[in-house]
C-alpha cells in the first residue's frame, strides 16, 4: 500500500479516541490514533512491544516514562517495552498520532 497523506485516512469519535488501522505484517502494526479536542489515551504499557509515535497533525502532550512533552506536528516520541505512555490532545484542534508498534498487537 501506498499512502501520500496518511492523516487523510484518520477517523474521529466523539465519544473517545479513535482507532484507524493503516498496515500490519507479521513483524509490524500501524494506525492512527485520532483525537478531537480533549481527548487521550490513558497511560498504559506493553510488554515486550515497543511503540513509536509520530504527530501527523496537531499539537499532542506525549507522555513517557513518566516525563510529558508538548509535540508538534511532525515530531514524536518512543516508548520503549514495558515505559508507561500516554498521548493527550492539548489544543482545540483535532489530533491525529501514527502508531507504531513492534511486534504488532495480538489479533483475536
Amino acid at each position: 500500500m501506498v499512502t501520500k497523506n496518511l492523516a487523510a485516512l484518520a477517523k474521529f469519535s466523539y465519544e473517545k479516541m479513535a482507532k484507524t488501522d493503516i498496515a500490519s505484517g507479521e513483524t509490524l502494526f500501524a494506525g492512527l490514533n485520532c483525537f478531537e479536542p480533549g481527548q487521550e489515551h490513558a497511560a498504559h504499557t506493553h510488554a515486550g512491544q515497543d511503540k513509536l509515535y509520530v504527530v501527523l497533525e496537531g499539537d499532542a502532550e506525549i507522555e513517557v516514562g513518566g516525563e510529558k512533552q508538548l509535540v508538534a506536528a511532525g515530531g514524536g516520541a518512543f516508548a520503549p517495552a514495558g515505559a508507561v505512555h500516554s498521548v493527550r490532545n492539548c489544543s482545540e484542534k483535532r489530533l491525529v498520532v501514527l502508531a507504531v508498534l513492534a511486534p504488532p498487537p495480538a489479533r483475536s
